[in-house]
């Protein structure tokens, strides 16, 4: 039977401390590269900035997920980490100029940069090689209804995990299927259409087995997350917290939405001068685009973006859904959208309080009123702020269906915090050279998975 261990908080402890040996051993190479005989002032400076240069480097390791593995691949490691020790070169230009380290030459930074990139990624493609043979493969029984299964594990192939690999479907007969099958499956995936009294069958079973259980984000679970436990005599109370950011957590977000957004447009200025100029030259019509979009309270308000479709684009389709290969989007629209440019004018939609830099991201009321129409959840999206980037944004993609962006969305506002905020604008960082995100909704939404070899279904 596969392993269905993996590296617990220690292992990732012992992984970032090596991780910061080996950031520290690059400056020393750069410096004896740079010097043979090293400079005291110089060493002495790199010395008194280093404290700050290792916490920031960790910090930007863990906002960018670096050591969460299971859903890593060769390629999120090599693009993550050059984007980090970019990033990090940058940081401590930065520092040694407020620090006033001046010995601390600028020619290190750059060969450190390069020297602790390489080694940075040989020793965590070793990692995840260790991890991948000491975790195993887990073998996951998807359980539900047929299309929904069959739709979970379209998931699951395109997320092309070597941790959790589908094995078989169980669409009836769910709990006589899982007794019969315990000793081929590691991990059961329990979607929302199952009878309550049987999925709690199913629980108990699992529970004393001491198997591995998955739950979809559905409504009612999203809905117990992040609840507080009250004593009230001898009755024990789980009080349900509402799907909203308390008003002093909303305080904080908004100062930071506000010094965060201010010093995106003074460094962004010139992408903005750049983007306006080429967007001008590209095709008729304005530089910038407004749009009616809902955000909190379902308010209505104007988004600003560099416009990146035709000026007449929806004069005879009417509103439209933006879509993969989209023949509307212009030559410059296709670039600034991949890069996510034409988004960076909401910035002043982030001043004038109207949108948040994270939240749901705002939809048109044309659509708004079809989607609650579908699902009356997705009311509850508008609780809190719109947002630039979003959970969805980040942990989806654009092509990712209505029912799992408004799942994300309901997750981001359950869980709540400034520290998730920082670790979505991180990660957006990543996702703009993932080309895949950035796409339009596609036709998968709904068509048949065919099941791969190897994946057996239960009936």
């Amino acid at each position: 039977m596969p392993q269905s261990g993996g590296f617990n908080r220690t292992i990732k402890i012992i992984i970032g401390i090596i991780d910061v040996i080996i950031y520290h051993l690059s400056f020393v190479l750069a410096f004896n590269i740079r010097y043979r005989i090293i400079n005291y002032s110089n060493w002495s400076d790199y010395i008194n900035a280093l404290p700050w240069i290792m916490v920031t480097f960790v910090l930007m390791n863990i906002l960018f997920g670096m050591y969460v593995l299971y859903d890593k691949r060769d390629i999120d490691f090599i693009t993550t980490t050059t984007i980090t020790q970019f990033m990090m070169t940058v940081i401590i230009m930065a520092f040694t100029f407020l620090g006033r380290w001046f010995a601390f030459p600028r020619t290190i930074v750059v060969i450190s940069f390069v020297i602790s990139t390489v080694l940075l990624l040989v020793w965590r493609l070793i990692v995840l090689r260790i991890y991948w043979s000491t975790s195993g493969t887990s073998r996951v029984m998807i359980i539900g209804g047929e299309a929904e299964a069959k739709q979970a594990l379209y998931s699951f192939i395109q997320a092309d995990s070597k941790q959790y690999k589908v094995n078989a479907l169980n669409v009836s007969n769910h709990y006589t299927n899982v007794v019969e099958n315990l000793d081929e499956t590691d991990v059961y995936y329990l979607l929302e259409d199952i009878d309550e009294a049987e999925q709690s069958r199913i629980i108990s079973l699992l529970t004393f087995q001491e198997k591995r259980i998955f739950l979809s984000s559905d409504f009612q679970n999203i809905t117990l997350m992040d609840n507080k436990v009250m004593n009230i005599d001898d009755e024990s109370i789980i009080a349900v917290s509402r799907f909203e950011i308390p008003p002093e957590n909303d305080l904080i977000k908004r100062i930071f939405d506000l010094m965060l957004s201010i010093m995106m447009l003074i460094v962004t200025s010139p992408i903005l001068l750049v983007t306006a100029l080429a967007v001008k030259l590209d095709s008729k019509g304005p530089v910038f685009y407004r749009q009616t979009r809902i955000t909190r309270g379902g308010k209505e308000f104007d988004v600003l973006k560099f416009r990146s479709m035709r000026q007449d684009a929806e004069k005879l389709s009417g509103p439209v859904l933006a879509q993969e290969d989209d023949p509307r989007v212009t030559k410059v629209g296709r670039i600034i959208r991949s890069l996510r440019i034409d988004e960076l004018p909401q910035l002043f939609n982030v001043l004038k309080g109207e949108m948040s830099l994270v939240g749901p991201r705002p939809e048109r009321p044309y659509f708004v009123d079809q989607f609650i129409d579908r699902n009356q959840y997705y009311a509850l999206r508008h609780h809190v702020r719109a947002g630039i980037t979003g959970y969805a944004q980040v942990y989806g993609k654009y092509s990712t269906n209505f029912t799992n962006k408004l799942r994300f969305d309901l997750l981001y506002i359950k869980n709540y915090s400034i520290g998730l905020d920082l670790q979505i604008l991180f990660q957006t960082v990543k996702i703009l050279f993932d080309k895949v995100s950035s796409q339009g909704v596609t036709e998968e939404e709904s068509g048949e998975v065919k099941l791969p070899e190897g994946v057996s279904i239960y009936e």
